[in-house]
């Protein structure tokens, strides 16, 4: 079998590598491997022999597929679905079979540079994790129908071994896209927390019964004018692929359609808080693991410190500290690449900006404590053009990033609609950091401080007034506050008591709402049978929460099935009211079970039982939070499909 193909020049003009296009899901080959061509022609024709498999509502996107697996995607412009389809003309449909060199379509380049759009031509290869060994990309100009790019095949590729490697996620979008009707009966697609959502131009097209036999399909629904696809917890990963398929640019599709239609103010509030939260833990779950593994190294250095007298002041310790530290420090700057990949943003600029929060000096400047004056309980330490502002703690936050990517995946586009294309690749990024980062330090980042410094000073109030009320509280609300960003003013409060008084009950309590998450990830692996990946996931983040490290347990798993985080902080409160109870104090900082050594009571102060409470506490924490979740906070069905058993072999295959 000869595994090199040819792929032809779609059009006259210059061929260029995908790295140059002005487009980040392009550039960064988000889509798969490939090329582009500045294009002096109106004619596109087809780079290869195939089959159209796939043709974008506004015309301004064609998918083909070869014989030999290969799964082309050609995109006429770089955000030209906001033309409505009007420069293009297509000359074929979904289904015909095309030879390389025959006209598909004609783009008018004069409409597009009309509308200040940027009208290179790219042929991306869609499944190129799946079928691609290697691309070699002939730069410079070229004539239509000549060779642009030679591609070898991975060894025994083929239609179906393509088909048999793709992700799970991408063959049901296309199968799904199939049973449909495909693209051409598409008139739009959402998502809200567990469906796609489609409206349909004929919704008599889909079987409902086939629609449920495709592998990662819970059920189907009709309802509202739309035909609703029940995919469970991974309908964004399978709506990102379907995007993918439909040829259109994912930050905008995101963008402009990802608004689940409701009404009401409750159903929208509902909607939002879900969408909010699908857009953090999916933000997190690519650092999940290393943020494991980071808490297991801090686990292990409290280990040689406590018990292997190793002392904080040696290079051996300061090294292993700084490897475990070194991802909850740049947590904003990893969070940010994240984000922006989820949203739709430019990763490498949000992840400046997350730079920019964390460089050292403006870290000083919050470290120094020096503040001018208080507004409204917030501490102004610095001024920007004479503006009086409150830099507060942005090092190991989550929040402000995701914001700070949401609002770049915003502007962008903005941006993009007025600056010239020839001064987009350094002005964009300059008034993009400017406008997003004054917007975070200026506006968003005391406004955080505000929120904190309230919350502070109510716990801080409802510790002097019942300790078993307090305990029940704060056990039960202080990890959403830790989602938000919200708990850094906490943390003076701690330190002020321990400097004071040489313990904090309120440090006692937070330290329970360690151990209640590590419970929850914990029931959830024992209770995970068929999916390997969930069970080595929460079984690391319980160890990780163990030792102090909760977001690999919140992230990665009690807040991606939400009633986990529900029964887990409902655990924390029980624990918490039993530690108010019995006035379990903590005489140090490190807290959940590898802190123990910290609720020890000093020779002559405090109670003597103190250490025996504090394990009373966490056992206690560790029933109640397991046992809610092993029976109300997750079913295996949550995360897994039936379907996928092997027994069942009645899969469609569209």
């Amino acid at each position: 079998m000869n595994n090199n193909i040819t792929l032809l020049s779609p059009v006259t003009g210059e061929v260029i590598e995908l790295a140059h296009v002005n487009d980040p899901v392009f550039s960064q080959k988000t889509l798969g491997e490939g090329f582009a061509v500045v294009p002096n022609t109106n004619t596109i024709i087809a780079p290869v022999d195939g089959k159209v498999v796939m043709l974008a509502e506004t015309k301004h996107a064609i998918g083909l597929r070869t014989d030999s697996g290969i799964e082309l995607l050609l995109h006429l412009g770089i955000d030209t679905v906001e033309l409505g389809g009007k420069p293009f003309a297509l000359k074929v449909k979904t289904g015909d079979k095309v030879k390389a060199g025959q006209p598909i379509a004609t783009v008018d380049l004069a409409a597009i540079k009309a509308a200040h759009k940027d009208n290179t031509i790219i042929v991306a290869i869609t499944n190129s994790a799946q079928v691609l060994g290697t691309i070699t990309v002939q730069t410079g100009m070229i004539g239509a129908g000549e060779a642009a790019a030679i591609v070898s095949l991975k060894q025994e590729t083929s239609a179906h071994t393509a088909t048999r490697a793709e992700p799970q996620v991408r063959v049901t979008a296309r199968q799904v896209l199939a049973a449909v009707g495909g693209a051409d009966n598409i008139k739009s697609v959402i998502h809200c927390f567990t469906r796609l959502r489609f409206t349909l131009k004929d919704d008599s097209i889909p079987n409902d019964a086939q629609v449920k036999q495709i592998r990662g399909v819970l059920d189907v629904a009709r309802a509202n004018d739309q035909y609703q696809v029940v995919i469970g917890q991974t309908v964004e990963d399978v709506y990102d692929e379907l995007i993918a398929l439909l040829g259109i640019n994912p930050s905008l599709q995101k963008e402009t359609l990802n608004n689940e239609v409701t009404t009401g103010v409750g159903n929208k509030l509902k909607q939002a808080f879900f969408k909010m939260i699908g857009v953090i833990t999916g933000s997190m779950m690519p650092v999940i693991g290393l943020l494991a593994a980071s808490g297991m190294l801090k686990g292990i250095l409290n280990i040689l410190t406590n018990f292997g007298h190793m002392s904080t002041t040696t290079s051996t310790y300061t090294i292993i500290n700084a490897m475990g530290d070194a991802a909850f420090y740049f947590l904003p700057i990893i969070v940010g690449f994240t984000a922006a990949q989820k949203l739709g943003s430019n990763p490498v600029i949000v992840s400046l900006i997350g730079g920019f929060l964390i460089y050292p000096e403006l870290v000083k400047i919050f470290a120094s404590g020096k503040y001018t004056y208080y507004l409204a309980g917030v501490g102004i330490n610095a001024n920007f053009f004479g503006i009086p502002i409150h830099i507060p703690q942005y090092t190991y936050s989550i929040f402000p990033m995701i914001f700070v990517a949401w609002m770049a995946a915003k502007i962008e586009p903005w941006i993009k609609k007025w600056m010239p294309v020839t001064l987009r690749q350094i002005f964009t990024p300059l008034i993009e950091i400017f406008l997003v980062g004054m917007t975070v330090l200026v506006i968003v980042g005391p406004v955080i401080s505000f929120i904190s410094e309230g919350i502070a000073s109510t716990l801080q109030w409802l510790l002097t007034v019942n300790s078993a009320l307090s305990g029940l509280i704060i056990g039960g609300l202080y990890q959403v506050l830790v989602i938000f960003g919200l708990h850094w003013a906490v943390i003076p409060l701690i330190a002020n008591d321990i400097a004071a008084n040489g313990h904090s009950v309120l440090n006692g309590i937070i330290s329970v709402t360690m151990v209640a998450q590590g419970a929850g990830a914990l029931a959830v692996w024992v209770k995970t049978k068929h999916n390997p990946d969930l069970k080595g996931l929460s079984l690391s983040a319980a160890i990780s929460a163990a030792v102090g490290i909760t977001e690999p347990a919140m992230y990665g798993v009690n807040l991606k099935y939400g009633r986990v985080f529900l029964t887990s902080s409902i655990g924390a409160a029980i624990g918490g009211l039993v530690n108010g109870l019995l006035k379990v104090d903590m005489y140090g900082f490190t807290g959940s079970l590898i802190g123990f050594p910290s609720f020890v009571a000093k020779a002559g102060q405090g109670n003597p039982n103190n250490l025996l409470y504090f394990w009373l506490v966490a056992i206690i924490t560790i029933v109640a939070a397991f046992i809610l979740t092993y029976f109300f906070g997750y079913q295996e069905t949550d995360s897994y499909n039936p379907k996928d058993a092997p027994e069942k072999k009645n899969i469609v295959n569209l």
